[in-house]
């Protein structure tokens, strides 16, 4: 498999640019001819047909939910990241984008961020002028907080519900182009495979979730955006619908799969209570900005109530480790040392496994309800879980498993390592590295789905000879009926076993063997365990019901199957690296004060993983990683 990654030439500010006006167009009475799918509605997809449809092309949408308003990227708390220096603090896109290459230990694409960083600007416009109500200073300008990572403010904020507004207005596009006719939504309807037809993707095949009827849809160009694979570790602070099937499907279609063992733990999440929970709630990491993180000093301090433990008997940890940066120290860091703490007995709540989040000295600061204006809906929402004020008694928070920084391959295009496969937004491996700092995640998906692919999918479709395809073609007619076939193979086991429990199964086995610290002997383990799993699943997993229906059972069942597979390609990745960088931390691999330790010389480079047919290992390809813009040093926020 040859990686090509097609970044462009010249200096660093100006390749995008370049890149723009040596792109081939497509004149506007051509779109009209063409047909672009587009899977996922969230911020990513939701842009991205919109904008496609604006520009004249006719769209086909696919979302699972019954709404695009319910893509998870409503679920996003904290914030967006521009480049703006609204604050004049010293911000500028080349300390975005250098945050960003620092953030994510030096393990992206220099070209990739740069341009992320570029259109961050044009994204607040875009979102201003669609009615986004971000949060203003007292005389009507934009507001800004800083977030983990970075020594500025540039993070734009909508209370802590930033990603719900933002999807609206994403929505509110996408809906005014399905009234004039250029999107074609279909809800409730998940992709199970890639049509490929002379070595270019031409399709999907989707179920109706509610009917079980299985279609083909085909089109010009296929856009995923369809978000990542946390929810492999069955705890996750993701819905319970996000899923990697669009994505797995795709790999084993021949869309080289990157870095899959980056995945991103979380440090501000409500704590696990039992084993009744089915997925983790999120405490945005805005709250850092007036919460300070703390543990008492003492093991025998951890029973007693925290407003009654002293000042001089807590011990705030990420400000006397890193004292540069503190409580916004980046994720990977802090979480990181929250595991140290309570695995040092230190941990506070029921089993030792929480941390204090505490905003005792924010409200005497600036009082009750400034601290309700900045986060009153975090505020109420922790309340409800867990019974407790945190107006009143600090918040309890531990580390969970939130979003991935793995993902499909794709090049500077967006396009996967199969010819008009383009993928945007979390399915995508390619602006956050090893770690994605706090409030890139929305940034990254609107900058993919407004300002890049729109542009992107027209240089491809101007630059390629599309033949026809027609419904009764052999290769659309085979990957039908492979479909057809893995639902009924699903169907037909009748085991005694739910889907949920092997799915919590190889959660537990992920989190152990391949969460915040991974050991070879520990990821072996894994590798072990995981294939006896899955051939323990397709014997004896149970399936009530039908395909001919609403199943959710059956939607479960195919994406248990895809988690365990590309668990398996987890763990290999993660073996393979013989590095700590980031969110992937092997306990072989640290400083002597137990910060991560890169191996620059045999690891700067991206491993994409080729599949290479059913009952073989697959095939790492690597792309390397070139810096001449920063000088790769030991990543340190002290």
């Amino acid at each position: 498999m040859e990686l090509r990654s097609k970044i462009p030439s010249g200096p660093l500010e100006k390749k995008w640019d370049k890149h723009r006006f040596e792109m081939k167009l497509v004149n506007p009475a051509n779109k009209r001819k063409h047909t672009v799918i587009v899977v996922g509605s969230g911020l990513a997809g939701g842009a991205a047909a919109a904008t496609l449809s604006e520009l004249g092309y006719n769209v086909k949408c696919f979302c699972f939910q019954d709404s695009p308003r319910r893509a998870h990227s409503i679920a996003a708390q904290g914030g967006i990241n521009a480049a703006k220096n609204y604050q004049n603090d010293g911000d500028s896109i080349f300390r975005l984008f250098y945050d960003t290459i620092k953030g994510g230990d030096f393990r992206a694409r220099e070209g990739n961020v740069y341009r992320l960083a570029q259109t961050s600007v044009n994204i607040i416009d875009q979102c201003v002028a669609q009615g986004v109500p971000f949060a203003r200073e007292y005389g009507g300008l934009l507001a800004n907080r800083s977030f983990g990572g970075a020594q500025v403010s540039r993070t734009f904020y909508a209370r802590g519900q930033t990603g719900q507004q933002l999807l609206l207005g994403a929505y509110q596009a996408l809906e005014k182009e399905v009234s004039k006719g250029g999107v074609t939504m279909y809800p409730r309807t998940e992709m199970l495979d890639v049509v490929i037809v002379n070595g270019r993707a031409r399709g999907i095949v989707v179920r109706d979730m509610v009917s079980g009827a299985i279609e083909t849809h085909l089109a010009d160009a296929v856009i995923l955006g369809t978000g990542g694979y946390g929810n492999v570790f069955f705890l996750s602070t993701n819905a319970k619908g996000s899923n990697a099937t669009a994505i797995w499907r795709a790999y084993k279609r021949g869309a080289a799969f990157a870095n899959p063992c980056f995945t991103q733990i979380h440090p501000t999440c409500i704590p696990v209570a039992g084993e009744h929970q089915s997925k983790l709630t999120l405490m945005s990491e805005s709250l850092r900005n007036d919460g300070r993180v703390w543990v008492p000093k003492r093991k025998e301090d951890c029973a007693k109530a925290p407003n009654a433990i002293p000042e001089a008997d807590r011990d705030y940890y990420l400000e006397r480790k890193y004292p540069s940066f503190g409580n916004l120290s980046p994720r990977d860091i802090a979480s990181r040392a929250a595991k140290e703490v309570c695995d040092e007995g230190r941990g506070v709540g029921p089993g030792g496994r929480g941390v204090y989040l505490d905003f005792g000295d924010a409200i005497k600061r600036v009082g009750v309800d400034k601290i309700a204006e900045r986060y009153g809906n975090l505020f109420e929402m922790y309340q409800r879980i867990t019974d407790e004020n945190p107006y009143e008694v600090p918040m309890r928070i531990y580390p969970a498993v939130h979003y991935t920084m793995g993902g499909l391959w794709v090049d500077y295009n967006l396009m996967s390592t199969i010819p008009g496969l383009h993928v945007t937004g979390e399915a995508n491996f390619s602006d956050h590295g090893a770690n994605r700092l706090g409030a890139s995640a929305l940034m990254q998906g609107l900058a993919d789905g407004y300002f890049i692919v729109p542009l992107t999918i027209g240089d491809y479709i101007g630059s390629t000879k599309l033949e026809p395809v027609a419904a009764d073609h052999p290769d659309v007619q085979a990957t039908e009926a492979a479909v057809r076939d893995r639902v009924n193979k699903l169907l037909a086991v009748k085991g005694t076993r739910t889907v949920t429990s092997f799915h919590r199964e190889l959660g537990r086995t992920m989190w152990e063997y391949c969460g915040m610290a991974r050991s070879a002997e520990g990821l072996r383990k894994a590798l072990e365990i995981i294939p006896k799993l899955r051939d323990e699943f397709w014997r004896d997993v149970r399936i009530p019901g039908t395909g001919a229906e609403l199943n959710q059972s059956l939607e479960h069942a195919g994406r248990v199957a895809d988690f365990f597979e590309l668990a398996e390609l987890m763990c290999l990745d993660a073996l393979h690296r013989e590095e700590s960088c980031g969110g992937h931390f092997r306990v072989e691999h640290q400083t002597p004060d137990g910060e991560a330790l890169r191996d620059d010389e045999h690891f700067t480079y991206v491993a994409a993983w080729e599949f290479a047919g059913e009952g073989k290992p697959p095939v790492l390809n690597k792309e390397p990683l070139v810096f001449e813009n920063v000088a790769l040093s030991q990543r340190s926020y002290k």
